[in-house]
């Protein structure tokens, strides 16, 4: 069976747009224009990724990535025309994985839906990831989403959760931009770069002392990111029982 994903936006000529792009693609698409008739339809189709916009009428966007966020772990991308990092950040914050900025390349867009549908195959069981992290004062438990720092619960969205996790496997070694796309996000382009840039921005913002100073999570300007620790060896090892 072929994917299917919900376009939400309150402009029909948006819709049909985006309905043209994503079906010539073989990729199934169902449709709604405000929060309760998107709501409706999720639960009906039960869609494997989400477009949605920040502006829904007299709805927020918003909203609806963290109410679909809470109801599902399908891969969400938000539309939005605003470019301002605090836009970016509450819409990564309600459970986005993703954002545009209007106008976007429909090349661009068409990547970010096949990048995202190919890191969350339909119907795909798997085995569970039994893995637990401990690097300095953070841990994580990869098979019960839990990742903590000097015993304190962090509260990571579901793509903060997996870029900590890649940098932890890391620790002290310089991470690749371009490989942190590929694995957290599945594609590379400026856009995703921008992406990355806000997520590491609200990481920060949760696991450093003081943001504006990082010590745990480094930029290296031009190269990647670095998870610097005083204590640096990785631990890998079975999730206690």
């Amino acid at each position: 069976m072929r994917h299917k994903i919900l376009v939400v936006d309150d402009d029909p000529d948006i819709v049909q747009l985006l309905t043209f792009l994503v079906e010539r693609t073989g990729i199934g698409v169902v449709a709604a224009d405000d929060q309760p008739s998107a709501r409706e339809i999720f639960d009906a189709e039960r869609p494997d990724l989400a477009i949605i916009d920040v502006m829904l009428g007299s709805s927020s966007g918003f909203d609806l990535v963290a109410e679909l966020r809470a109801r599902s772990s399908i891969p969400i991308i938000l539309l939005t025309a605003r470019s301002s990092d605090d836009d970016k950040v509450r819409g990564l914050e309600a459970g986005a994985d993703d954002y545009l900025v209007k106008p976007f390349s429909h090349r661009e867009l068409i990547a970010r839906i096949r990048a995202h549908l190919r890191r969350h195959p339909r119907g795909a069981d798997g085995v569970i990831d039994q893995t637990v992290l401990r690097v300095g004062p953070l841990m994580m438990n990869v098979a019960q989403h839990i990742a903590s720092k000097e015993g304190r619960t962090l509260d990571l969205t579901a793509t903060e959760f997996r870029l900590l996790r890649y940098v932890m496997g890391r620790a002290s070694t310089v991470v690749p931009t371009a490989a942190i796309l590929k694995e957290v996000w599945g594609h590379d382009d400026p856009g995703a770069r921008e992406v990355l840039r806000v997520t590491l921005y609200r990481l920060r913002r949760k696991l450093e002392d003081d943001p504006s100073t990082p010590r745990l999570l480094q930029t290296v300007p031009g190269i990647g990111v670095m998870l610097s620790l005083e204590v640096a060896e990785p631990f890998t090892g079975p999730a206690p029982s």
